[in-house]
C-alpha cells in the first residue's frame, strides 16, 4: 500500500521482502505473507501510527498482525525494512515473551546497524559511565531522537554481549529455549550462566570499557571539547574586554564632517 508517488519504492520493498535470507541466530526462515504500508511525511507517519510510535522514526512494525510500515522520507528504506522484518522473523520463531531491549537490540544486529555502535564511541553520557540499567534502556528506546538513537545502540551491544557469553558465542541457544517455551530470564541463565541481575552488570561492566572516556577523545570528542574551550575562551575575553572598549570609546566623535562630506554639483 501506498500513494502513486511511492508505489514504485513499494514495489522494490515488496520484492525485497519477498527474498528469502538468513537471519541472526535463527537462519533461512520464510516470512511468509504481510502488509506492508508506504507512507511519506510527518502527518501520514503519525495518522498511520496512531500515536502509538515516535514521530521520529523510519519504520515500524506489529508482529503478531504482520503489519510492517516504511517512511518512504526517512531513512534508508530498505534498512530500516530489514530492520522491520527483523521483528517479524523474531516473533513468529521464538514465539515466547522477550523484554524490548532485546527485540530492538536483535534487530539492530539483523538489520547490520553498525553505525550505531560507532556513534556510541562519540555519547559523552555512556563515556562519562552512565549505562542505564536494561529496564531504562527499554524506557529509552521511545523517548526523543538522540536518546533512542543511544539507546538502540546499546540495545544492540546488549545482544551482542549475550551471544560472546554462551558457549558457542552465538544467540542461537538462546534463542531455541524461548523457542520451546522457557522464560527468556531462565534462557539467558542457561545459556550463559548469569542470571538477570549478574548479567546486567557484566554487560554495563563491558560498556563502560569499550566506551569509556579514552575513547570517546580519540573518535573525535576531544575535538569538540576543544572547540568548545576557544569559543568559551573567546567569549570571555570579549566580557572581559566589554568595559575598556567602551572606555576607549568615550570622547570619539564619529558625526560626519564638512571635509568628508562628497561634493555637490552646481545647480546652476
Amino acid at each position: 500500500m501506498a500513494r502513486p508517488a511511492d508505489l514504485d519504492l513499494a514495489v522494490a520493498l515488496a520484492d525485497r521482502a519477498d527474498q528469502p535470507a538468513d537471519w541472526y541466530g535463527i537462519g533461512r526462515q520464510p516470512l511468509g505473507p504481510l502488509v506492508l504500508v508506504v507512507v511519506r511525511g510527518d502527518a501520514d507517519f503519525r495518522l498511520v501510527g496512531r500515536g502509538r510510535v515516535p514521530a521520529w522514526g523510519a519504520g515500524w512494525t506489529i508482529p503478531g498482525a504482520r503489519f510492517v510500515v516504511i517512511r518512504a522520507d526517512g531513512e534508508d528504506p530498505f534498512r530500516v525494512l530489514r530492520h522491520e522484518l527483523a521483528h517479524v522473523v523474531l516473533h513468529q520463531s521464538v514465539r515466547g515473551r522477550v523484554p524490548l531491549w532485546f527485540d530492538e537490540g536483535y534487530a539492530v544486529i539483523a538489520a547490520g546497524e553498525y553505525g550505531r555502535f560507532e556513534r556510541l564511541q562519540l555519547n559523552l553520557t555512556v563515556a562519562r559511565g552512565r549505562v542505564p540499567a536494561l529496564a531504562e534502556l527499554s524506557n529509552g528506546l521511545r523517548a526523543d531522537r538522540s536518546t533512542a538513537d543511544a539507546a538502540y545502540g546499546l540495545a544492540g551491544a546488549a545482544v551482542a554481549f549475550l551471544a560472546e557469553r554462551t558457549p558457542s558465542r552465538s544467540i542461537a541457544p538462546v534463542l531455541d529455549r524461548i523457542r520451546r517455551g522457557i522464560p527468556f530470564d531462565s534462557a539467558v541463565l542457561l545459556g550463559t550462566g548469569l542470571n538477570a541481575g549478574r548479567f546486567e552488570e557484566a554487560w554495563q561492566r563491558t560498556i563502560k570499557r569499550r566506551y569509556g572516556m579514552g575513547l570517546w577523545l580519540v573518535a573525535g570528542g576531544m575535538w569538540a571539547a576543544v572547540a568548545f574551550l576557544v569559543i568559551a575562551a573567546h567569549y570571555l575575553r570579549r566580557r572581559r574586554d566589554r568595559p575598556r572598549r567602551a572606555a576607549l570609546d568615550v570622547g570619539w566623535d564619529v558625526s560626519s564632517s564638512d571635509e568628508n562630506e562628497p561634493e555637490r554639483p552646481d545647480n546652476a
